[in-house]
């Protein structure tokens, strides 16, 4: 028999006010198909496109099957949705002739990307043939994309509270990755040439005690599928901060604002904001010496279908420079990319 306290956490119960899910390990499901339906009619019914004095607009929502929900596994949400959407326009001319026509999705789901989407659109039964129609299909279809990309991003943050649930303790901070095989773990965390003279620690005080102590740096870069305005709101946003730490988290985005995550486990303050380009924050666990802080620097770089992050980190104690490094790629960059398709 294991100790007291020794078990398998999956089976040990916690004190907990709810006394539900204990660390998260069994499956819980939450049906968010009605709001699902209602968000995708407000989003859809209304858009509208114009050009050189005509527009389409987006009348009526006419067909609208599927289901939508979220899961909970071993502290990880997983998000199904899959709907099939017809929908009616209607495009007016210059001079104000009007013509009929609809709109369909076949495979808005979980599974395809925004920009994989096959959306069909025509005119209806009997209507001339009209420039509109090449409108709609062009900034139309774009435009509709872009609604139903605002939803996806909703139901990952609005219906996600509540869904990972605290444990007794509390998640701790993100363990250092394994090494890679035939790698060692002075490779990983120092990127200078093997002939390069080793790199003498900086020292620096900590907080109120006035005790120094040595610390190092380091630099990342990384790609995202996404825009820089999109990728920068991920960082500052409470919402989705929450969803891709799947823990409840304070965060004020705004320059002077403090930030709090992973049950307290992280946490600081954004010295510098500038909007789509580039985000400087003091920076700390929740373990390191008392008040200490290191500063991320992250720049964001428009390359066209992508995002370049490139991550700065100074004053980081030495002896976290490599959890602090793979933490940042593991439960920052990997996470974002997987929960939000980036």
């Amino acid at each position: 028999m294991a100790k007291w306290g020794h078990g398998d956490p999956r089976w040990v119960v916690e004190e907990r006010a709810d006394a539900t899910n204990v660390n998260n390990w069994h499956w819980t499901e939450r049906d968010v198909t009605a709001w699902s339906s209602n968000k995708l009619r407000e989003l859809l019914i209304g858009c509208r496109v114009e050009q050189g004095g005509a527009s389409c607009q987006l009348t009526d929502i006419t067909q609208l099957e599927g289901e939508a929900s979220i899961n909970n596994r071993k502290g990880k949400l997983i998000f199904f949705y899959e709907w099939m959407i017809k929908a009616s326009w209607l495009g007016t001319t210059s001079v104000g002739i009007k013509y009929k026509g609809t709109l369909e999705v076949v495979n808005l789901s979980d599974e395809n990307a925004m920009d994989d989407l096959d959306i069909s659109v025509s005119l209806c039964k009997d209507e001339p043939v009209t420039p509109l129609l090449q409108l709609m299909k062009a900034d139309g279809v774009k435009r509709v994309r872009k609604a139903l990309g605002e939803y996806v991003t909703v139901l990952k943050s609005a219906f996600s509270q509540g869904m990972i649930l605290p444990t007794a303790s509390g998640p701790g901070p993100p363990p250092p990755a394994p090494a890679p095989k035939g790698v060692t773990r002075t490779q990983i965390s120092t990127s200078v040439p093997a002939n390069a003279a080793p790199k003498r620690p900086q020292q620096v005080s900590s907080g109120t005690t006035g005790v120094r102590i040595p610390t190092g740096s380091f630099s990342l870069k990384e790609t995202f599928l996404t825009s820089p305005d999109e990728l920068y709101r991920t960082f500052i946003n409470q919402e989705f901060v929450q969803v891709f730490t799947h823990s409840e988290a304070q965060v004020d985005g705004q320059r002077g604002g403090t930030f709090q995550m992973l049950d307290g486990n992280v946490k600081g303050v954004f010295t510098e904001l500038i909007p789509d380009k580039k985000i400087v924050m003091k920076w700390r666990f929740k373990t390191w010496p008392s008040e200490h802080y290191a500063t991320i620097r992250l720049g964001l770089k428009d390359q066209g279908d992508q995002t370049e992050l490139s991550l700065d980190c100074k004053e980081v104690p030495s002896e976290e420079e490599e959890r602090t490094m793979e933490g940042w790629k593991k439960y920052y960059f990997t996470a974002i990319k997987q929960t939000f398709g980036y």
